[in-house]
Formats: C-alpha cells, structure tokens, sequence
C-alpha cells in the first residue's frame, strides 16, 4: 500500500507541466506542507522547498506534529517536482483568549500559480476548543483569519491565479476564503481543495449554495470519515481509501494512492454514516446555548490542568485527572445536568439511528424471503 510519500518517491523526478499536470495528490501534498515546523525557523524572502527542507533536516522525528512529516519534508526537498517552488507569507496566530489557532503559507507552483495552504487543527487544547466552538458559532476566528489572509495574498500577487487547500480545519478554512472572497479574487481562483474538512452551519452553506464558486470545490474524506462528515456540505465529495481505523483514518498519511491519483471508494461505511447520522440529530436537537454550555465546560476542565497541548495532559494523566475532577465539582449544579442532558441525547440518537438501521435491514430481508416464497 502506498501513500503521497511513496508518490514523492515516483513522481518526484517529474516537474509540474503542461504534459504532467499539477493534480489532486500534489495538492494534498501542498496541504500538508503548512503543517511543518515554520515556527521553528525564519523564512527568508526567497526561501524555497528544498532550502527549507536543509533547514529542517536536523529536526527529530518526535518534533513533527505527525509521523510522516519528516519524510515528507526530505522528499519534497529531492524532489524536482517541488524543490523549486518559491515558499512566502508564513502566518501563525495561536491565542488562547481569542480562542484562535490559525497558520497559512503560500507555495508559488510556478511564475503564473500559487497555493495558499491552510493548517488543520494542532496538538493544542486551544486549536481544538476553536474546532468545537463550531457547533454553535456561525464563524470561527480561524475563518475570519483565512478570508483575510487570501485578500492579502490576492493583492499582493495580482497576476497568479489560485489554489486553495488545506487538510482537516484547514479545509474548512480553505473554502469559507474561498465563499466569503469578492467576484475578482474568485474569478483567479483554479480550485479549492478539502482533505477531510467539517462543512459549516446552514446559514453558512444557504449563502454559497446557488453560487458559481461551489463547482470549484472538491472535497476528499476516508471511507470511516468522522471529522469530515461533521455539519452541512453542499460540495462534491470523493471518498478515498484509507488504511486505519475509525477516528485514525483523519491522517492523510494513511489514504492510498495509486499512481497520480487517490484510490476511491464508491460509499462510506456504515460505521460513518452512523456517526454522521448521530451528530446530525444531536445537532438539530439541542439548542445553541446547551452546546455552549456543553463544550465551555468541557474545555474548561481541560485547561484547568495548565497543560497547552493533550500530550501535556497524558504525560502527568494521574494528577491531571485530579485537577479535572476537582475542577468538575466547582461546576454548577445547573451546568452539569446540561453536560448530562447533551451526553443523554447523544446516546439517544445513536441508539434509534441503531435501531432504525436494523429494522430496515430486517425489512428488506423480510421482502426478499415474501418475493421468494411468492415465485
């Protein structure tokens, strides 16, 4: 099985041109480029893939956010296919008071391209508080971050068209720049890019939904798709096959490629369209103010242990779960029948989402066994 740094391994000897397009892998490729550890080091004006690469080659594996990482830096900087492309405009904003976790860059492909890569969420309690705050806010910080971000870029390099990605948060933030963006700036734009990326509320969606930008929008989520499938999506959706389980096939790393194109699948699991289905309902059944509620709390027992990331929080589990529960009993008493009631509705619509799925399959039995005996 093989995955975008096998891909680097073949293709990396062939440069992006009219014959050897720049395709959905290259993409990916460049979406997870915004991953790696620029925080680190300070870009110069003309820096490029492969001299970053130099930079980072001393870096240890356990440094990256995700195993993989180091290899894709190493290749990207062999390969003749990358190691040219010009690297600007690294941005980074982490603010726990603005519950803010945004970093972008942009990748010029070559003298008439670019692609603004968008990170995803980071090993940060704050990054993933942002993610949550979703579930009852219209607009994140990180959204309003982008469409900033591409308004810059856009000016700054008139004459270049545009590719947009980003993988996880950042595909969300990808096409909310992309929607959110002026008529001119949408007319540059080639395409959007979603590796498994959560979709937006209603009104969100109900803006953009008859618009032209949307045909421009290609959206990628694994076979057991969690984070993907989350909120409403009106945009194509291609599933690929991923390698991992569960929650674990969000790593990129783990979809399969074949040549220069994803491996696809023709549905997701059952598995996914029950998550899906749950949340969904969940959704639509609580209100606003409870998932508010829900996730504050929640967050706030996490940030009662001091740590910064959950691999700080692992690390000293034992005392931590002390702070959490001690935390967790400072809480009202209003409050926590709200944690206990969102937790109860959540089970709820699993269960009859269960239920439903196998009196639908005890039915179609039923009228298969009917037709037969019928015959």
């Amino acid at each position: 099985m093989s995955n975008i740094n096998d891909y680097l391994l073949w293709r990396g000897d062939n440069a992006i041109s009219k014959k050897i397009k720049f395709n959905e892998i290259d993409s990916m490729i460049l979406a997870r480029f915004s991953y790696l550890l620029f925080s680190k080091i300070n870009i110069a004006p003309k820096e490029t893939i492969a001299s970053i690469s130099e930079r980072m080659k001393d870096f240890k594996n356990e440094e990256f956010l995700y195993n993989g990482d180091k290899e894709l830096v190493t290749y990207l900087g062999q390969s003749n296919r990358f190691k040219n492309m010009l690297v600007t405009d690294y941005v980074e904003i982490n603010s726990k008071e603005k519950e803010n976790q945004f970093s972008a860059i942009t990748i010029h492909i070559s003298r008439k391209e670019i692609y603004i890569s968008f990170m995803g969420t980071d090993n940060t309690i704050n990054g993933w508080k942002e993610d949550f705050n979703m579930a009852f806010m219209e607009n994140v910080p990180c959204q309003i971050a982008g469409k900033e971000y591409i308004e810059k870029i856009a000016k700054k390099y008139c004459y270049k068209k545009i590719r947009i990605g980003g993988h996880s948060k950042g595909g969300n933030v990808a096409i909310y720049s992309a929607i959110t963006a002026n008529k001119k700036i949408q007319n540059k734009i080639i395409k959007i890019y979603n590796y498994d990326g959560p979709g937006f509320s209603k009104n969100t969606i109900n803006q953009f939904e008859n618009s032209e930008i949307i045909n421009k929008i290609e959206s990628y989520i694994p076979q057991e798709s969690v984070i993907g499938r989350l909120l409403n999506h009106k945009e194509k959706m291609t599933i690929v096959l991923s390698t991992e389980k569960g929650i674990l096939q969000h790593d990129i790393y783990s979809w399969q490629v074949l040549k220069d194109d994803l491996i696809r699948l023709e549905k997701n699991t059952d598995i996914s369209e029950n998550i899906d289905k749950t949340l969904t309902d969940w959704l639509e059944t609580t209100t606003i103010k409870q998932r508010k509620i829900f996730v504050d709390v929640v967050f706030d027992l996490l940030y009662s242990t001091d740590a910064n990331t959950f691999g700080e929080i692992y690390k000293n589990l034992p005392i931590n779960i002390t702070k959490i529960l001690r935390k967790y009993s400072q809480i009202s008493t209003e409050d926590k029948k709200t944690i206990a009631k969102m937790i109860k509705i959540m089970m709820t619509c699993y269960m009859n989402i269960i239920k439903k799925r196998e009196s639908t399959k005890s039915n179609k039995k039923y009228f298969i066994k009917f037709r037969k005996n019928k015959v």
